[in-house]
């Protein structure tokens, strides 16, 4: 009798070896075990029978290939679809006009508008000087004259409250959030220099991004699925920490029924509860600080707390002791690596707390994702170059010894777990021809 040829690999599979949740080999061996069922067995239920997935992932995957079918039957005739993981658009271009209710002057629409368009990151306008964008992390000039002062305390006015017009008055400067409307909000630092006015807008997708669309592996979605522990996401300024945060809340969201708390300084991306219940704040205008906010959090029930950026001891230490209390807790630093990021957290406190420190740590902590952003070969954008870290008993035993310095190590040993140095995220990359050795040299410098 002749063998049956193992089927070819479906979608359902090339999404659980995308997310991280069956390796290649386990993949082929239930292929195998498929092609020989009687009667045919569905991919699915082999990898659950065999113990390779949970039903509920399972059906997390078949949601996700369902979306991505829906979204393929949508597409205009001739038009290719994306493959799991490639990143596509997540929000609609402005309009020529300002949408109803939304005061902003013409020319600063424009502006926007143009900004958002050719996928600028920021914009900068001041009184006296020329507008600039940010994108692909460079700063250009898009304006051909000086802005006047009149104008652009007619935007500052269109875009503050009153509390805020008076914080600016006082203190000359103030933070928060503006919703533009039509799929787009803006952080904003509005401030009083020696031109005059200005505002600097920081451009955030009304629209939640997924892995997908960041272009993050998929094997980041493994953070979503602990009840307990301290996750953190690092690297400089402007390197997407908050996006990518963003897209694991967005995954616990829609997977788990449960209750988020979210701080930030300011509010970026505005969550819709899907499964879960989700309450945003804003520090300081709900809470006086980011300390304050979690010692209050304790008693508003939450499951899962999310810290826009821990940067001082006694944010550090609460959101440590949350982790230990039974809380999933995602946080943000401006640290350079995984190792450093173990340091810096040991660091903040006294020297006679951290020897406890380095105990709650090596139990607490489930793992720091570093990154960057570099500029592709192609000059298309940039692509995101990651550092991931999953602790486990040979780095808890480090960190509890005061032997950081090894992270590194280990951490190249644990390919196999999901984990990758920066150095070879980036070698990848360039071996791939995503980026040049030159981007990467300057990423490493």
């Amino acid at each position: 009798m002749e063998e049956r040829a193992a089927p070819q690999v479906g979608l359902i599979g090339r999404l659980a070896v995308h997310y991280g949740m069956v390796t290649r080999e386990q993949l082929a061996r239930c292929l195998r075990t498929q092609g020989a069922a009687v009667p045919p067995q569905r991919l699915g239920d082999i990898l659950v029978a065999q113990g390779y997935l949970k039903q509920e992932q399972l059906d997390r995957l078949v949601r996700k290939q369902q979306q991505l079918q829906a979204k393929a039957r949508t597409r205009p005739d001739g038009e290719e679809a994306p493959s799991a993981g490639e990143p596509e658009p997540v929000q609609p271009s402005l309009s020529r006009e300002p949408p109803a209710g939304v005061s902003v002057p013409g020319m600063f629409w424009v502006l926007l508008r143009d900004a958002q368009r050719d996928g600028a990151s920021d914009l900068h306008i001041q009184a006296g000087s020329k507008p600039f964008v940010r994108r692909q992390g460079l700063v250009r000039m898009v304006g051909a004259e000086p802005l006047e002062a009149g104008p652009v305390r007619e935007l500052l006015d269109a875009i503050l409250d009153p509390p805020q017009r008076e914080a600016l008055r006082r203190e000359g400067q103030v933070d928060g959030g503006w919703n533009v409307g039509e799929g787009l909000r803006c952080r904003f630092n509005c401030f009083e220099a020696m031109r005059g006015p200005g505002v600097v807008l920081r451009l955030v997708p009304a629209r939640v991004p997924t892995l997908e669309t960041l272009g993050l592996p998929g094997i980041l979605a493994r953070f979503t699925g602990f009840s307990q522990g301290l996750v953190l996401v690092t690297g400089p300024a402007g390197c997407g920490k908050s996006s990518t945060v963003a897209a694991l809340v967005q995954l616990v969201n829609e997977e788990r029924k449960e209750n988020i708390l979210v701080l930030e300084d300011p509010i970026e991306f505005v969550y819709r509860p899907a499964g879960c219940n989700i309450l945003q704040r804003q520090v300081p205008e709900h809470s006086a600080s980011y300390a304050t906010a979690l010692r209050a959090a304790l008693r508003e029930d939450p499951d899962v707390i999310v810290i826009g950026e821990m940067r001082d001891l006694e944010t550090v230490s609460l959101a440590l002791s949350a982790a230990e209390t039974g809380h999933l807790v995602l946080g943000t630093m401006h640290t350079r690596d995984a190792p450093g990021t173990v340091e810096r957290v040991i660091g903040i406190f006294p020297p006679d707390q951290q020897g406890q420190v380095r105990s709650m740590l090596s139990e607490s902590l489930r793992g720091v994702v570093s990154q960057r952003l570099l500029l592709r070969a192609d000059g298309k954008g940039r692509v995101p170059a990651l550092e991931i870290l999953f602790n486990n008993h040979a780095i808890a035993n480090l960190i509890r010894e005061n032997r950081t310095f090894q992270i590194a190590n280990l951490m190249q040993m644990g390919h196999t777990q999901g984990m990758c140095t920066m150095k070879d995220s980036c070698t990848r990359l360039a071996l791939e021809g995503v980026v040049t050795r030159q981007e990467v040299a300057l990423a490493q410098a």
